[in-house]
């Protein structure tokens, strides 16, 4: 069995009248991020660290934030989309490692519905998605709220 190993990490900007979707999901909160889809930076993160394992470039190749067909796209999608590239090389997921970090809201109490909402989208069990979330302890651009940022690793393997 051949297995490889990605990266990935995304950040986008807080701003007002944006709705906040994280990890496929919608989270209440008073600011959303900007970005040309829904920028989801989870799914974003976890979407490169995917795309580099196979070796496959990156979001941005394969979803350009030029392209009318990806404005205002459901990350969701683009995360389907990236298992199915992935697939024409003959790799599926094996786990994903992910941290969000945000020094608000809380991510906690969504993780749950994340990792079903991501789960479903990958065709691989809860167990298969790790999410943790954490703070910078009000340090740069995360601590001041000016944006959030995610990290993902994921194993692959040969199908």
């Amino acid at each position: 069995m051949k297995i490889r190993v990605g990266m990935g990490y995304d950040v986008h900007q807080l701003v007002e009248g944006r709705d906040l979707w994280m990890g496929g999901i919608k989270i209440e909160h008073s600011k959303g991020l900007l970005g040309h889809s829904d920028a989801d930076v989870l799914l974003h993160a976890v979407c490169d660290a995917l795309l580099g394992a196979a070796n496959m470039r990156d979001i941005g190749y394969h979803f350009p934030d030029t392209a009318a067909e990806t404005d205002g796209m459901d990350s969701k999608v683009i995360l389907k989309k990236t298992i199915d590239l992935i697939a024409t090389k003959g790799y599926r997921l094996g786990n994903i490692d992910a941290t969000i970090c945000a020094e608000r809201p809380k991510m906690n109490p969504y993780i749950p519905q994340m990792k079903a909402c991501m789960a479903q989208i990958c065709g691989c069990d809860e167990d298969d998605i790790s999410i943790k979330a954490t703070t910078t302890e009000k340090l740069g651009f995360t601590g001041r709220e000016e944006g959030i940022s995610a990290y993902a690793v994921v194993l692959i393997e040969r199908t």
